[in-house]
């Protein structure tokens, strides 16, 4: 539709986005607080590799009835040095002027046990003393100054949800989850508990999708998406990796890998995959592509609370695998033989039935013999007991006008060609 003004095009735009959090009119922009604790920055790598929707997307605000998203990232961020904490600062004492989210990366360290050596385990930006002298602040404490006015907190990556490797066993750092750290009575400004998007790293899009679907909550224009009882996207985390893993199949059939490199189920060589809840194998690592079982990776469970404590040693068959894959291994030496029956039958197009062979060139393919051909007589009974099947009467019946003029013919012609009726 054309402005009959300036004769340019009419462009959507995000003015009509309504109120929420702290602002007082149409939001425009939401800032995003990025901090980082005890991490190694894999989940900063994942989430500006993600592709729907991208980080790109969610900055220019390109994507329609969401606002912009002024993000504040130590390392992505154009501005350094004291230009770069000044919004913070800002947002910390309430002046900031725009609803913002904080997203926090990485374990939060307990800052006590640094303290009492005078130092501390991780930081950003500093205060500086009236001798001039400047003393860094632990990100710990802008997770605890911004959370009181955040419109949603977005704890991204194992160690920021549950704790993760910085808090596994004999760790010295007291590290704890977002969801440790501020208690389980915090609500952001909107009333939402943690939002947690465990990994190790994340599946990059299901952050950059969450934090869409958060944001047109916030802005009113969706549903509050579904999260389960511990903050999770529902919709990622419901699942186990097992059932979208390309080797699901294998371990019905009771058919495991016995080296990596092998092709059927990982579980004997220490995959976890049947009781982690994670959905790596069915959207891929970046990109929809990848993923751990996909390109021969066992599961370690690294989107589970009790990594990696409760999953160690890796790459160590779990203990339940026995009794699981000897329940498989018996059904599977019923259920691989009867799908053998229903392939063979798959295989024969109904040309070949009827000629007795197939005209392959790539190699000599077995016709099925006596038992194979009664149980495919069997089974087709069985599937085609209904009245509109291949060869039924009532198929008969509606095709007979055609077949009058024609029958007669074709069939001459098959028995000329050896075709049994």
């Amino acid at each position: 539709m054309a402005d009959t003004d300036s004769g340019s095009a009419t462009r959507l735009t995000n003015t009509h986005t309504p109120t929420f959090g702290l602002a007082s009119g149409p939001v425009t922009e939401v800032h995003a607080f990025w901090l980082a604790g005890m991490s190694c920055d894999g989940c900063s790598i994942a989430a500006v590799g993600a592709e729907h929707p991208t980080v790109e997307q969610l900055v220019s605000g390109s994507i329609p009835g969401l606002p912009k998203v002024v993000l504040h990232h130590p390392v992505l961020d154009v501005e350094a040095g004291e230009a770069f904490i000044a919004p913070y600062r800002l947002a910390r004492e309430g002046k900031l002027g725009a609803p913002y989210v904080v997203i926090y990366e990485g374990s939060v360290a307990d800052e006590r046990i640094a303290a009492h050596y005078g130092g501390y385990w991780s930081a950003m930006g500093a205060n500086i003393g009236a001798d001039g002298s400047h003393q860094p602040i632990p990100t710990a404490i802008w997770l605890k100054d911004l959370a009181p006015g955040a419109a949603a907190m977005i704890a991204i990556g194992t160690c920021a949800t549950w704790g993760g490797v910085p808090a596994a066993a004999g760790n010295v750092t007291g590290s704890m989850g977002v969801m440790d750290f501020l208690g389980k009575d915090y609500l952001s400004t909107l009333g939402l508990p943690v939002i947690n998007i465990p990994g190790c790293s994340p599946v990059g899009d299901n952050f950059t999708e969450t934090v869409a679907a958060v944001l047109m909550f916030l802005a009113g224009v969706g549903p509050l998406p579904a999260f389960d009882e511990l903050g999770r996207p529902a919709w990622m985390f419901k699942d186990t990796v097992h059932r979208g893993c390309v080797r699901a199949g294998s371990y019905e059939e009771g058919v495991f890998a016995q080296n990596y490199g092998d092709t059927e189920c990982l579980v004997e060589l220490g995959c976890w995959g049947p009781v982690v809840q994670c959905n790596m194998v069915s959207r891929g690592a970046i990109g929809h592509a990848g993923g751990c079982m996909n390109t021969g990776g066992i599961c370690i469970g690294c989107t589970m609370p009790g990594f990696p404590d409760a999953f160690a040693p890796f790459y160590k068959a779990p203990p339940g695998k026995t009794l699981s894959g000897n329940t498989s291994r018996a059904v599977g030496s019923f259920i691989r033989p009867l799908r053998r029956i229903s392939q063979r039958k798959g295989n024969l197009s109904p040309r070949w039935a009827r000629t007795g062979f197939v005209p392959s060139g790539w190699g000599h393919v077995e016709m099925p013999g006596p038992v194979m051909r009664a149980a495919h007589y069997f089974y087709k009974k069985l599937q085609y007991s209904g009245q509109f099947t291949p060869a039924s009467a009532r198929q008969q019946s509606l095709q007979a006008d055609g077949h009058k003029f024609i029958g007669e013919v074709k069939r001459h012609i098959e028995q000329q060609d050896g075709l049994k009726p």
